[in-house]
């Protein structure tokens, strides 16, 4: 009998939840090797498999779900619940077109990646990383640079979805003159307040940001969405977080703009090819880097995965997902919110 779900990838912290569901369901770990046993295994043993759990960790065996891989997922599939926020290594035009549906863990995430953006702007407006290095190596304040208050500056949200709306209330507390977003498509005046955000569009927020943070998913309209010509619009000494994903800032670009002193300090929890990372990043003095940390804590990493688990039982007992990618919302009329 094939499994009603097929984990490609793996579970780790909502585990007494997977157990308590293995109990009721069919439920199986993909034992592939690699991509190519993957698509066999898919024509074989998982073809009549309807939900595919999927984690990134799967990602150094079977590689995106790109368009290939999509191609050889079985006719009997029907969903693939994601643990991430971030989907843009599934081609989710590739799964409509073949009636897979994908959903992913918005909300989950937000206070973790939240709290690391926070931290990333005051650790580039206070340099503590370098001052701290400068302590160790015995140096004490020689040749560290001085700081710059957070307060009366204003702070520019690229992207207003979960975590971006977080952040803007983590920092309300931290009396910036203004928090301004930009954001494809405007929130309505009630988040607005709640999130004491300001609309502005995108060239007003790169042109009268103090701090600029990005936040926005990466697709194709998004890549690269801050290069060079973004860079030479934003005021002298801005200072650049990202949090999201790397490929939405030209990282050539960004080092160029952190060489030329346009660019104060940057601090990346993400990067171009992770885990690779640019030498210009990682020997200049204003940048503040992470190894994507973003949501490594246990309790987002639970919620993700719990959030993955109910999209699965949603998927099984009727038929739908609690949260689709904004691509596949339409699909489900229920979701038109």
């Amino acid at each position: 009998m094939a499994p009603q779900v097929l984990i490609v990838g793996c579970i780790d912290f909502a585990t007494e939840d997977y157990e308590r569901l293995c109990k009721k369901y069919s439920i199986e770990y993909y034992t592939s090797k690699s991509r190519l046993e993957f698509f066999e295994d898919c024509a074989t043993k998982y073809k009549d498999v309807p939900i595919i759990y999927r984690t990134p960790e799967s990602q150094s065996v079977v590689g995106p779900f790109d368009a290939q891989l999509v191609s050889h997922l079985p006719s009997s599939l029907k969903y693939i619940v994601y643990c991430g926020a971030g989907y843009d290594s599934i081609d989710v035009s590739a799964c409509a077109q073949k009636k897979i549906m994908v959903s992913h863990t918005p909300v989950a995430v937000d206070d973790a990646t939240a709290d690391i953006a926070a931290i990333l702007i005051l650790n580039c407006c206070r340099n503590v990383l370098a001052a701290s290095e400068n302590l160790r190596q015995g140096r004490w304040r020689s040749g560290v640079r001085m700081g710059t208050d957070p307060q009366g500056k204003i702070l520019g949200v690229l992207g207003a979805g979960g975590i971006g709306r977080t952040l803007a209330k983590r920092m309300s507390g931290f009396d910036l003159g203004k928090i301004q977003y930009y954001n494809r498509n405007r929130l309505s005046l009630e988040l607005e307040q709640e999130s004491n955000l300001q609309y502005v569009d995108f060239e007003t927020l790169l042109k009268t940001s103090d701090i600029i943070s990005v936040h926005c998913p990466l697709n194709a309209a998004t890549t690269h969405l801050i290069s060079y010509k973004e860079f030479a619009m934003m005021k002298d000494n801005v200072i650049v977080v990202n949090t999201a994903r790397g490929k939405v800032i030209n990282e050539a670009a960004l080092i160029n703009a952190l060489e030329r002193g346009k660019v104060l300090a940057a601090g990346l929890d993400v990067f171009e090819e992770e885990p690779k990372i640019s030498p210009g990043l990682l020997t200049h003095p204003r940048s503040v880097l992470l190894p994507h940390i973003g949501t490594f804590t246990n309790e987002s990493q639970y919620k993700m995965e719990k959030l993955v688990l109910d999209n699965m039982v949603a998927a099984l007992e009727q038929d739908t997902l609690l949260t689709p990618v904004p691509e596949h919302k339409h699909f489900f009329s229920h979701n038109n919110k």
